[in-house]
């Protein structure tokens, strides 16, 4: 830490009781030696060593804090978000596809050469505006900000911006469009337009919530109860292999309703069709590869166009998975509960898309809200 000491004639023994005053002798922060003096006693010159070393302590603690924002604060946000994504490993490869779009598309162009510590809400609202005047859709909108956003946020943790870049920024205000759904008698023709694995994928979502790809990695070891089943997997777009869930690490999991109906279809299935490995779908052509995305959306584009299907205008193969959900809010069925079910980021997701098949109204409530009123 240092040392003190008196430069006078007298010993050790006595400098207590020594004129003299006491000096004190230290290193640096850069390792040069320095001494300082005035000090009356003992405790005075101890007192103003024990000071020094916690400032050099708070500094060298300063030190790498100081070393990231000269080395990241300079960086252009192109290199930035190279690096930070390298480090989403959890996403799917299908989710680094529309990431990369963003990035290559809309985020690099507009912001790629800025360097990171140039950044502030306005700059973000610029990015925001620009991308309307553009005439960007709103919810690739949403996406772009809600990236941008994440990378920035990574770069505030680091200690680059003392205020929060993105804090105050109205983000873009994306409400999808209202889902089309079919009724219950234009689902019963819909499911037995194609063959039996088009039946079987139209039960899968229309009767537990499964998403396309979901449904397509059916597998009779996911029933797990008689009334649960289990989404474990997906067939993956882009890899036409199987693959961890949207928005889930692999071996994450979420239990949904199996009504006693697709159960049946699902049995029905293995009995007249046989499995491999508890997968119900495979290739046509090679049993030994996932079932393809393109064999449903080829059967759906001929069943439109044969025009012998009473099917939705603008309604696609997903449809059948908003008839789940439109099913479960019909019946009074928590939105929290379809929100989990349906696997969805956030409750919010399910509130927009889902909240016009809601039921009630204010007077409908203040019906129900009588029956608990006393008398």
């Amino acid at each position: 830490m240092g040392s003190f000491f008196k430069e006078c004639e007298h010993p050790r023994s006595r400098w207590a009781k020594c004129p003299h005053l006491y000096k004190i002798r230290y290193r640096s922060a850069a390792g040069n030696q320095l001494e300082e003096t005035g000090f009356a006693t003992q405790d005075d010159a101890i007192e103003r060593l024990t000071e020094i070393y916690k400032d050099k302590k708070t500094a060298r603690q300063s030190q790498p804090k100081a070393e990231r924002i000269r080395k990241y604060g300079a960086m252009r946000l192109e290199e930035y978000a190279e690096e930070w994504k390298a480090g989403q490993r959890h996403l799917a490869v299908g989710s680094l596809r529309h990431l990369d779009s963003l990035l290559e598309h809309h985020i690099y162009p507009a912001l790629g050469r800025r360097r990171m510590n140039s950044f502030d809400h306005k700059v973000v609202d610029g990015f925001i505006r620009t991308m309307e005047r553009n005439g960007v859709g709103l919810a690739t909108q949403s996406n772009a900000f809600d990236k941008l956003r994440a990378i920035l946020l990574d770069a505030h943790r680091l200690g680059l911006f003392s205020d929060n870049p993105v804090a105050g920024v109205k983000e873009p205000q994306y409400d999808p469009a209202r889902a089309v759904i079919p009724s219950p008698e234009q689902l019963r023709g819909i499911r037995t337009a194609g063959d039996d694995a088009f039946m079987l994928i139209v039960d899968m979502m229309s009767g537990c919530g499964l998403r396309n790809g979901e449904a397509y990695a059916v597998n009779i070891n996911n029933i797990v109860a008689d009334d649960v089943y289990r989404v474990s997997e997906q067939v993956v777009l882009a890899s036409r292999q199987y693959g961890p869930l949207k928005h889930r690490k692999p071996g994450e999991y979420r239990d949904v309703p199996l009504p006693a109906q697709v159960r049946e279809t699902i049995e029905w299935y293995v009995d007249k069709h046989g499995m491999v490995d508890g997968y119900l779908l495979r290739q046509p052509s090679d049993p030994t590869r996932p079932y393809p995305h393109y064999a449903v959306d080829n059967q759906w584009k001929r069943i439109k166009a044969s025009g012998t299907v009473d099917i939705p205008e603008g309604m696609v193969v997903y449809g059948n998975r908003h008839f789940f959900a439109s099913n479960c809010l019909t019946h009074g069925i928590p939105i929290t509960d379809v929100a989990e079910w349906m696997g969805h980021k956030s409750i919010e997701v399910t509130f927009k898309i889902y909240r016009h098949l809601m039921p009630g109204s204010i007077s409908s409530a203040a019906q129900i809200l009588n029956l608990g009123l006393a008398a």
